[in-house]
């Protein structure tokens, strides 16, 4: 069964909305409310930053039991030995992505249709990001695709699915009613005076209010 089989709420620390000084208590507050995964994305960062962040963080997320994953830098994920590596569609392909991280390293992978998810599961991927659904400024290029093709990647997907973009507590509701299994919400946490109290209530509306992290996830 895959890592990701069991996750539901995916939280990302992103450098724009949350500085390098604070991103170790952030973490904290995500893995004491219960996230499922947590991505590290640091644009504008270079790979000695990223990688030197990861091993900060890596060691409570691994003793949350919860996965780890780089954003764009393969070979720091390797070097760290997180769960996994997230590359975008004009990234690197995944079994380039794999071939650098190394064994034991799962790599996931952004799509913006159902196209697209067609490919990145041909290609291998892990586990697929599916979105952005709305408009979001972590995605201020991307057009959102809205919501009608989730049942649509969530029936024929081999891998599991986490959909992306502009998703929050008050939409929430929304998307799982459209087909969400799984989602990914950033700035929804990352902006909230009490993220770990967010944290839990997303996963109260999602049906899977847990208490404390998901130790035991691996």
């Amino acid at each position: 069964m895959s890592l990701f089989a069991d996750c539901r709420l995916y939280g990302i620390l992103d450098a724009g909305y949350c500085e390098a000084a604070k991103m170790p208590a952030m973490l904290a507050a995500m893995l004491t409310g219960g996230v499922s995964v947590v991505q590290l994305r640091a644009k504008g960062w270079s790979e000695p930053e990223v990688e030197a962040m990861a091993r900060r963080l890596h060691a409570d997320t691994r003793a949350a039991g919860v996965p780890l994953v780089i954003n764009d830098f393969p070979g720091a994920a390797g070097r760290v030995g997180v769960e996994a590596v997230h590359v975008g569609q004009d990234d690197l392909g995944v079994a380039e992505a794999r071939a650098l991280a190394g064994p034991g390293v799962l790599v996931g992978k952004s799509t913006h249709s159902v196209a697209q998810a067609r490919a990145a599961w041909a290609e291998g991927a892990d586990y697929l990001g599916f979105g952005p659904l709305f408009a979001t400024p972590t995605k201020p290029d991307y057009r959102p695709i809205g919501t009608e093709d989730i049942r649509t990647v969530h029936a024929e997907s081999p891998v599991p699915v986490f959909c992306i973009g502009g998703i929050k507590e008050e939409n929430l509701p929304a998307v799982l009613a459209a087909g969400a299994r799984r989602v990914v919400i950033v700035s929804g946490i990352l902006q909230s005076s009490a993220p770990a109290e967010y944290v839990r209530r997303c996963l109260k509306i999602m049906g899977r209010e847990e208490s404390g992290s998901a130790a035991g996830r691996f």
